[in-house]
């Protein structure tokens, strides 16, 4: 029987996603056809730069170009063949922006992170308080508590503070660091923190001066009973390997 498996997508920030990364994702994911389970993105699926709040007073906030960057990200995520988002402080800006300057537009259906990324229409689901895999493995954005510029170390420092397996974005780098407890010599629990990189370009991202990121994402393997074996695929020189397959742009 051919083993499931679950994709972790991490931030793509539309429109400064990495148009070859996610083509090589897609492709990979398109040659696994049935076996998908579910293609999770973990948050920041849009960068929403022009209502950020260090556009404010910029020439950014005058783009008129969020609509074009939601259709966008609306391709994008058919190509991926998304099932499931969390929430993230990107696309918070739309909730954070329309309660600062027009709070009377709060709770108009339309206005709501789901319905204006079109996530209904896609076949996704939003989950606005992270994505429990199961009962000991949860999908969080990684913003939830402080954030460390050690690779994997946020993630790490989340396993401690909800007692799970942690997948998160956020950092924009790639680590996995396991957490093991035990007493007289016998293992008691080991769980992960794992950090899945980024999706960008970061030639697009001017904001960032220097950086310490990593462009990467996840498989899973669930084994059927709550468990998921973790395959974190780095990219090296514009390709990432599955299952002894290279994919390259």
């Amino acid at each position: 029987m051919t083993q499931p498996v679950i994709f972790v997508v991490p931030d793509l920030q539309v429109p400064l996603h990495d148009p070859g990364f996610v083509s090589a994702m897609a492709q990979c994911i398109a040659d696994q056809g049935k076996r998908v389970q579910r293609v999770i993105t973990a948050g920041d699926e849009m960068d929403f730069t022009s209502i950020g709040r260090w556009s404010e007073g910029t020439p950014l906030a005058y783009t008129k170009a969020l609509g074009k960057e939601r259709d966008l990200w609306v391709q994008v995520a058919t190509d991926l063949q998304v099932t499931d988002s969390v929430r993230s402080n990107h696309t918070d800006r739309l909730f954070n922006s329309i309660m600062r300057k027009v709070p009377g537009l709060l709770g108009v259906p339309e206005l709501q992170i789901d319905a204006f990324m079109r996530m209904p229409e896609l076949g996704i689901t939003f989950h606005d308080k992270g994505l429990r895999l199961s009962s000991n493995t949860i999908v969080l954005h990684g913003d939830e508590a402080g954030v460390s510029q050690n690779s994997g170390t946020t993630a790490a420092n989340l396993v401690k503070k909800v007692g799970m397996n942690v997948i998160c974005g956020h950092t924009h780098r790639a680590g996995l660091v396991p957490h093991t407890t035990s007493v007289q010599g016998q293992v008691t629990r080991v769980l992960y923190g794992i950090e899945v990189g980024h999706s960008m370009d970061i030639k697009k991202a001017t904001y960032a001066k220097t950086h310490n990121w990593q462009q990467a994402w996840l498989a899973l393997y669930p084994d059927g009973k709550g468990n998921f074996t973790p395959n974190l695929m780095p990219v090296v020189r514009r390709s990432f390997i599955f299952e002894g397959i290279q994919y390259s742009w």
